[in-house]
């Protein structure tokens, strides 16, 4: 190879190894293995107690396409097993244990949007039960006795909740070695995840090297700020931006977001070029630029990522119409309900899919999220009729036909 192709394979490993990554365990090592011309295998783990892939997930999974362009294998583990067990990384309580269909259920939804963003052709996916079914209590006491009680409250929330004198189960105890022993069961080479997730991470690198293998390299991503600006992104929290919601209702979220958190979305969840960002970076700081711009470029570019270049542009205009120019859309979807029967609000938020669930749909009433015909309202029993249009929120419409009218 000439001394110019060279220098380009550097320059990739460099853009691969710096943007959107906090932390390289061993940097050194994982710059050599890049360069060995071996075909490596990346492990990605998921928790299916938690189907729904938002921006915060992406950043890691983006990286993940990055090494499968260069000829990588992914390896996405379905953690089926532990979420049995429930890992509370880093909420401080103990999560409810899943049922098998409930866990299958999730991996389905969770596959579907993984494959958006990560090649399907380039991933093996792994089951934990194909190992830990096999699993005897022999098993479990030899892979316990690598570990001491002291290494395990090493565990930031672990430790904060022995420290507070709150329980932590046995079960809990066993997460980390259990997801450890993932990477032993598949070979990893290198293994992803958040900063959040650097103790379970090195723990899996620490139980390959005591078991005779390589030690796995670790790549971790920074924890990307949510919609509200202050705390990680987050469905419970309320501040997420999920990859398989409408393109509007992504774009819209997008533009939501506060002006200091632009330039960390450009560079963790896009491609946008380091040159094209320091220009952002020093528009905004000469207030030379109008911020809103550049979120525009922001939401389109994250659209096109999920959807396509069109849908962008769609999510765009209807962006400017109603929001911008305050308009009603012109394309609202008709849901056809028998309003004759005293139906309450709450659900015909659901039956109009505004609403998941009955419990969603209340709170969505008691926060004052939902609109009728322009009116806000905070009862239940609000009045609706044929032809009326349900707003909830900022972005999503629905216009409801009694039945009666077919």
């Amino acid at each position: 190879m000439d001394t110019k192709g060279k220098a380009k394979i550097s320059q990739d490993i460099n853009h691969l190894l710096k943007r959107g990554v906090a932390e390289i365990i061993v940097e050194e090592e994982m710059i050599e293995l890049l360069g060995s011309g071996k075909k490596l295998r990346l492990k990605e783990g998921f928790d299916p107690s938690f189907p729904d892939i938002h921006l915060g997930h992406m950043v890691s999974l983006r990286k993940l396409r990055q090494f499968q362009e260069l000829g990588h294998q992914v390896v996405l583990i379905v953690a089926d097993w532990t979420a049995q067990i429930g890992d509370p990384s880093g909420v401080s309580v103990t999560r409810p244990m899943l049922s098998k269909e409930q866990v299958q259920a999730n991996a389905e939804t969770y596959m579907k949007q993984f494959f958006k963003i990560v090649d399907r052709e380039r991933t093996e996916v792994r089951w934990q039960s194909e190992w830990f079914d096999k699993f005897s209590l022999s098993d479990i006491i030899q892979l316990t006795s690598k570990f001491t009680i002291a290494q395990l409250l090493a565990r930031e929330d672990f430790s904060n909740r022995y420290s507070a004198g709150r329980p932590i189960t046995m079960t809990e105890l066993l997460y980390p070695l259990l997801q450890a022993y993932d990477s032993v069961a598949i070979q990893a080479d290198v293994e992803f995840g958040g900063t959040d997730q650097k103790f379970n991470l090195l723990v899996g690198r620490e139980l390959q090297g005591t078991v005779g293998q390589q030690p796995q390299q670790i790549l971790l991503v920074p924890i990307l700020i949510g919609t509200d600006g202050s705390q990680k992104m987050s469905k419970s929290l309320g501040n997420y931006i999920g990859v398989d919601e409408p393109p509007e209702e992504i774009y819209g979220k997008v533009m939501s977001i506060p002006d200091s958190l632009i330039l960390q979305y450009f560079e963790l969840v896009t491609d946008v070029a380091e040159e094209e960002l320091e220009e952002f970076r020093q528009g905004l700081e000469a207030e030379a630029v109008n911020p809103m711009t550049v979120k525009k470029r922001l939401a389109r570019e994250i659209v096109a990522q999920l959807y396509s270049q069109k849908a962008a542009t769609e999510a765009e205009e209807h962006f400017v119409k109603v929001f911008q120019k305050r308009e009603v859309p012109e394309e609202i979807k008709e849901y056809h309900i028998d309003l004759r029967a005293g139906i309450s609000l709450r659900d015909i938020l659901v039956q109009t899919h505004l609403a998941k669930s009955r419990s969603e749909a209340n709170r969505l009433i008691a926060q004052g999220a939902i609109s009728i015909d322009g009116e806000k309202v905070s009862d239940n029993l609000a009045t609706i009729k044929s032809g009326s249009v349900i707003k909830v929120g900022k972005r999503r419409f629905a216009k409801v036909i009694n039945t009666d009218r077919i």
